[in-house]
């Protein structure tokens, strides 16, 4: 019977701003409409990630990964058992989008032939978004509108787009798409298909997020966490397989460059709230985490 928080963007400043920082601290989630995202765009997102991975898998494999080496950017696959022994069962696409000077575009798909200029619609949608969005965080910590923002990196804040194919899984029970973690962006914009499969923990009990046709999923990341000092949770999540149908999301990461400093802002600590994460660069913070090691 509970639902995650549905919020739209249409209202009036002072009660988005209360209800986005309300989620950002309760959920780490919320869902939002009236974001002003083409439907037509978003259909055509959607329509180009189908058509790539409807390629033949030699075609595909063209584009392979490599994350040992750290080449992070193309194709890959992850069929591999969590510790209770259940399946990782996902194909993804990753790539930078954002900025202009990271980006690889020798690493996106060719075909379909329309992919390039589609997601380059999208993150001038994504750019915006994610401004406005950091505004009203802000805000909800009493800050100046752009701080966030410019603790994230300003302009140089990377965008990353990672297209999750969960294929229909015989024995789902085996199986989880992705295991439960938390993202280790500042944000993640996420826009799935029909088919329902992610769920959020809140409480002590997995929440599934329904699918809303119109609406687009936001994560609060790790780096949000730390720099509010933890007033904004890093939402815990999974992601379902479905036995019958294909499970697609999109989701596009909001991460600083590896060089930002990310730590606490200095005036949301006092006697009353000392500091709770430790401060240092990105490029640390992610091989902490890759490692698994304490932050």
């Amino acid at each position: 019977g509970v639902t995650v928080p549905l919020i739209s963007l249409s209202q009036p400043h002072h009660v988005l701003v209360k209800e986005i920082a309300e989620a950002a601290s309760e959920w780490g989630f919320f869902q939002i409409t009236h974001h002003s995202i083409s439907e037509k765009l978003i259909q055509n997102l959607q329509k180009v990630g189908k058509e790539f991975f409807a390629l033949p898998q030699e075609e595909k494999e063209g584009y392979a990964n490599d994350p040992s080496n750290g080449k992070f950017d193309g194709y890959g696959t992850r069929m591999t058992k969590n510790l209770e022994e259940k399946l990782e069962w996902v194909d993804y696409f990753f790539h930078l989008m954002a900025p202009p000077s990271k980006v690889n575009y020798h690493m996106w798909p060719k075909h379909p032939s329309s992919y390039r200029e589609v997601t380059e619609n999208y993150k001038k949608e994504m750019l915006r978004v994610t401004e406005k969005v950091l505004e009203v965080l802000s805000e909800g910590l009493g800050l100046e509108r752009k701080t966030l923002k410019s603790k994230l990196g300003g302009e140089m804040i990377e965008l990353e787009m990672k297209i999750n194919m969960y294929p229909p899984c015989p024995q789902p029970h085996l199986a989880l798409g992705v295991e439960p973690h938390t993202d280790m962006s500042a944000l993640t914009l996420l826009v799935p298909n029909e088919v329902p499969g992610l769920q959020v923990w809140k409480d002590n009990n997995w929440i599934a997020v329904n699918y809303l046709q119109d609406a687009l999923l936001v994560h609060v990341g790790d780096q949000l966490e730390v720099l509010s000092n933890g007033r904004y949770k890093s939402v815990l999540h999974r992601s379902l397989v479905n036995k019958e149908q294909m499970r697609m999301s999109w989701a596009v990461f909001v991460v600083p460059p590896h060089e930002a400093v990310i730590g606490p802002i200095p005036s949301l600590i006092n006697d009353h709230n000392p500091p709770m994460f430790s401060t240092k660069t990105f490029a640390e913070y992610r091989y902490r985490k890759f490692n698994k090691l304490s932050q």
